[in-house]
């Protein structure tokens, strides 16, 4: 079980079959974009299962923002102090990442 330093469970707990799953599925794509430089794949071909991998893990991370927003950050707001106010940082400071790629 995966949990905080307090221990409580994960905003994404709930979904970790799932999210296991789409990660599988991500990884596959990543070894078709090696598949494909080993045999010499045409470059925009290439370039595209890369837009395609990407788009993916974005999709993939949006997820994950939204379930600790919904969990990690509600729980806080709820708890008040300066528990929120990390939180929110945090968010904020991984949306800023998720931003610049």
């Amino acid at each position: 079980m995966t949990t905080t330093e307090a221990g409580a469970m994960h905003g994404y707990h709930h979904q970790k079959d799932e999210h296991l799953k789409r990660l599988r599925r991500i990884e596959g794509q990543i070894r078709g974009l090696q598949r494909m430089v080993e045999e010499d794949t045409y470059c925009i071909d290439v370039l595209t299962q890369v837009s395609a991998s990407t788009k993916a893990l974005q999709s993939f991370a949006l997820q994950l923002l939204e379930e600790h927003l919904r969990h990690c950050v509600a729980d806080a707001a709820l708890k008040g102090g300066a528990e929120i106010d990390a939180k929110v940082d945090e968010a904020t400071k991984a949306i800023g990442r998720l931003l610049r790629t």
